[in-house]
């Protein structure tokens, strides 16, 4: 990549983390100053989530790919900007940089990005490039429009209501938010029934949840699933089927390493497309309001050019 006449964009949620964006956006300038050519450095603090979408959309819309220059945009902040940033940059040739500042920073996790904020900017100065996977949605989605990408994991079920609970309490609860919503939601929540079809297999269950995922993690760590990749061309289904409320209990901090998959209540599937459909169901997209179902989730391919602080691991492979 010629950096000489390349820009690069960073836009910054200054929110991120309970105010952590900003504490350490200094470091992360400097490390960036110190790595990029001198005047190549924009950087745009977002005030809203709209107002972040406009700035990644901007910096994308202009960029230039030509032999002298190849201008990037960067990201700061927490799932929410990453996944503006996503849709911002995917299927494009504009290179999308990813420094993980927020509470959970599941994108950076299945990318396998630093969650060292500096270490993460040292990515950006390094410049390997990787094209990873994203999951395409279509369906009458939040906020307008028709068709989004997902990095992560699209939940509907209980894991749904949970992380729209969470979200609700992040700024009282912290980093515990999301375990006080799971008890919360646990008191009450019933088994939803599903329409599902994988690979054109049509099914109706009753299931705790089926999250559909590009990469592994979700819900600030949670290893919904373990044998994700962002670079085979599949999406994984997990489906929780009906089990009692300390089933479940016990089953939720075994999310955190993936052993939870070992249990006899867990189906998996690997698929090339995904319809979820069921009354009652809420759509969540890497952490954000993502719009009820019917939703058409589709595994594109190579979508995405991220930095990646090693371009071998993301060898496209097959899953075995």
């Amino acid at each position: 990549m010629s950096v000489e006449n390349a820009t690069t964009t960073l836009v910054v949620n200054p929110t991120a983390g309970r105010g952590r964006a900003l504490k350490i956006l200094p470091k992360v300038l400097n490390e960036l100053l110190r790595g990029l050519p001198e005047g190549s450095l924009r950087v745009r603090q977002a005030t809203t989530y709209e107002e972040a979408k406009l700035f990644c959309q901007e910096a994308v819309e202009s960029a230039r790919i030509t032999a002298d220059a190849r201008d990037c945009l960067v990201v700061m902040g927490g799932d929410g900007i990453m996944h503006l940033g996503i849709n911002a940059a995917g299927g494009t040739q504009v290179p999308l940089g990813m420094i993980p500042a927020g509470t959970g920073n599941d994108l950076c996790r299945s990318v396998g990005i630093p969650l060292d904020p500096v270490k993460a900017a040292q990515v950006v100065v390094g410049g390997n490039i990787a094209r990873i996977d994203l999951m395409s949605v279509v369906g009458k989605l939040a906020h307008g429009g028709t068709q989004r990408y997902v990095g992560t994991v699209v939940n509907t079920g209980y894991d749904a209501r949970v992380a729209v609970r969470g979200a609700s309490m992040a700024k009282g609860w912290g980093s515990l938010a999301y375990a006080v919503a799971a008890l919360a939601e646990l008191r009450s929540f019933e088994p939803v029934t599903y329409r599902i079809r994988i690979d054109g297999e049509e099914r109706v269950l009753p299931a705790m949840f089926v999250t559909v995922a590009n990469g592994g993690y979700c819900g600030g760590g949670m290893h919904i699933a373990p044998t994700a990749s962002v670079t085979d061309g599949l999406l994984d289904v997990t489906i929780i089927h009906p089990v009692s409320a300390m089933t479940l209990l016990r089953l939720l901090p075994k999310t955190f390493s993936g052993a939870f998959v070992n249990d006899p209540a867990v189906e998996r599937h690997t698929a090339h497309e995904v319809v979820i459909d069921g009354e009652g169901l809420i759509g969540i997209a890497d952490g954000e309001a993502l719009g009820q179902p019917p939703l058409g989730l589709t595994c594109e391919p190579a979508a995405l050019s991220v930095f990646q602080p090693n371009p071998d691991p993301l060898t496209r492979r097959r899953k075995k």
